[in-house]
């Protein structure tokens, strides 16, 4: 079958397939299965902002349903996962550290410290000695007041930290209380050998490869930012794996160019003309999710405007702070502010926002009722407070489902 035409509707699908967002688990989650999401998205966003659980954590809830938070954490420990500038600063699985550490070796982070490096030489050298002498250390261990301005008002040490695992020389070995543990490359990974780094031609090559199939679809403006690519890096990159088959290209509903599509995924995508992938799940995203990161993408996809709100000035905030996508039967049909009240059990959703041509029917209604009913349960809030902002008929056939 050559596939040369699909639907929008046809291309989200695809991609919610290669997200695993598709349909709802079918089975109590495993440490297993966190790796697997993971594997799958190819890179697990980090973001520390715990108005709901951390975008990691609450990535993987998406994705699994209810399962156990430090199963992620295990697996840094046990080496499955590292951390390092991905995306943004990302859980990835270990197969793909050759590739990322090619990229460190290559500075993609080292110049974002600019001349500050040079300025401060003395507290460099002094931080990594003291990683050498003592093992293992967080930010906290050192004691230093805060330095003013840049990088989040971080104190000297964590930025001589930061730098050192930008350059390479540190790896992140566990977290504490999701704090960063901090240990040299060398006892973290003691039988790595830079020798076995690839060209960075050839990691281009796999990471372009890598994005396309990991979005399932993808017009090539997208897929730069994925792995945080130079947009110029990629087009010579596209004409050579559309050249060697590896790529293929279709065009797409309402879209003026191309879309690309890994040639490994054709049976997919074949399926989804056929009729044969459904949406059949209603869950809340992270802001951090690779569903919605790019703007962009995510307008062009699923006609869904969003912005991540808590880096908006709050007068200019239209959602809240931390607004939650809502995604509904293959479509993102909204988003939710909510705030977790840990110490009081309170799961409370402050407003709701559907999207224009989002019906808040009774099924709707139901789906999103159980959806958060199932996040506040697996959250440890099992209390769901309803506020009075956003759509009120939404909020009030909630309220008949929740009370039931």
């Amino acid at each position: 079958m050559t596939i040369s035409h699909i639907t929008k509707q046809q291309a989200r699908l695809v991609h919610l397939a290669t997200q695993g967002m598709l349909n709802a688990p079918k089975q109590p989650a495993t440490k297993q299965d966190v790796f697997s999401a993971i594997r799958r998205m190819g890179v697990l966003q980090i973001d520390t902002i715990s108005v709901v659980a951390r975008s990691p954590y609450f990535v993987l809830f998406s994705r699994l349903g209810e399962y156990d938070p430090k199963w992620l954490d295990e697996l840094l420990v046990e080496k499955a996962l590292f951390e390092q500038w991905a995306h943004a600063a990302c859980f990835v699985p270990i197969e793909d550290f050759a590739l990322v550490r090619r990229r460190i070796l290559e500075g993609q982070r080292e110049s974002y410290f600019g001349s500050w490096a040079e300025e401060n030489r003395g507290t460099l050298d002094h931080v990594l000695e003291t990683m050498r002498t003592n093992g293992p250390m967080r930010s906290a261990d050192f004691e230093s007041e805060k330095s003013p301005g840049g990088w989040w008002n971080w104190k000297i040490e964590k930025a001589a930290l930061e730098y050192w695992f930008a350059r390479g020389e540190l790896m992140v070995s566990r977290r504490d209380k999701f704090q960063r543990v901090y240990d040299l490359t060398g006892r973290v990974l003691p039988d790595w050998n830079d020798d076995a780094v690839p060209p960075l031609d050839e990691v281009n090559r796999r990471l372009i490869l890598n994005t396309v199939h990991t979005l399932g679809i993808a017009r090539p403006q997208w897929i730069a930012d994925y792995y945080r690519l130079k947009k110029k890096v990629v087009p010579p990159y596209l004409e050579e794996l559309l050249g060697k088959g590896l790529l293929n290209q279709v065009t797409v509903e309402g879209w003026s160019e191309p879309a690309l599509f890994a040639a490994a995924d054709a049976p997919l995508i074949q399926n989804a003309i056929r009729g044969k992938l459904t949406a059949d799940y209603t869950t809340l995203l992270s802001p951090f999710d690779p569903i919605t990161w790019d703007r962009e993408r995510a307008r062009q996809l699923f006609n869904f405007d969003f912005t991540i709100q808590c880096y908006t000035p709050a007068a200019k905030r239209q959602y809240g702070y931390f607004p939650l996508p809502i995604l509904h039967n293959g479509a993102l049909v909204g988003r939710l502010d909510a705030k977790a009240h840990r110490k009081d059990g309170i799961f409370e959703v402050k407003s709701i926002y559907l999207e224009n041509d989002a019906q808040p029917d009774e099924e709707l209604a139901t789906s999103l009722a159980h959806a958060i009913q199932r996040c506040a349960v697996w959250h440890k809030t099992p209390r769901v407070v309803l506020g009075e902002n956003g759509s009120l008929i939404m909020l009030q056939m909630m309220e008949n489902t929740l009370a039931m």
